[in-house]
């Protein structure tokens, strides 16, 4: 059976480092990036989630720079990472759109915390085959608390080897390591 895996890139709800709610803007780099990490690793759909028009055309900008105006002659392989990009105005719109019924929405979250069920990397590698998955990540400080509200579980936080376990890792970063122990052949 065939994995049926979507990414979301939440740019608001998020929360800044006083734990205000606010919405972070869309960067070049991660709209890149995560779409090449998406392609490597089979996922079907790579959603940027922020309310703003502003932000979603800037969005559509790079997308046609690259899969129609003059970077599809220049960098081909460019163009293939982006098609499964999309935009949408909130994760409820991001599930629609991908309309995968069934599906297990499943937060990422750097810090520890009690309040959601959690589950492995290892357990939900083994669930994948069973149902579409639609995995979220969030920008700034992370997830406000809303959006985890809406999910079905929590993605143990990613750990490395620091002393002081630190885990402040780029959005970029944590996908493509989520993805590698999710999809990675080892």
């Amino acid at each position: 059976m065939a994995i049926e895996l979507a990414v979301g890139l939440v740019h608001y709800p998020i929360i800044d480092r006083a734990g205000t709610i606010v919405s972070t803007n869309v960067t070049n780099f991660d709209i890149h990036d995560i779409a090449r990490a998406c392609r490597v690793y089979g996922v079907s759909d790579y959603f940027i989630i922020h309310p703003s028009r502003e932000q979603q055309m800037f969005v559509s900008r790079v997308l046609d720079h690259w899969k129609t105006g003059p970077g599809s002659k220049l960098n081909p392989k460019r163009k293939s990472a982006l098609e499964p990009v999309k935009t949408a105005d909130s994760l409820q719109d991001a599930l629609r759109q991908w309309n995968k019924p069934g599906t297990a929405v499943v937060t990422t979250h750097a810090r520890e915390t009690d309040k959601w069920q959690k589950i492995g990397f290892s357990a939900l590698r083994s669930q994948l085959p069973e149902k579409p998955h639609f995995l979220v990540f969030g920008t700034g400080f992370g997830l406000a608390d809303e959006v985890f509200e809406d999910c079905d579980l929590l993605l143990e936080p990613i750990r490395g080897g620091s002393k002081d376990d630190y885990r402040h890792l780029s959005v970029r970063s944590a996908v493509s390591i989520c993805l590698d122990r999710l999809m990675g052949s080892c």
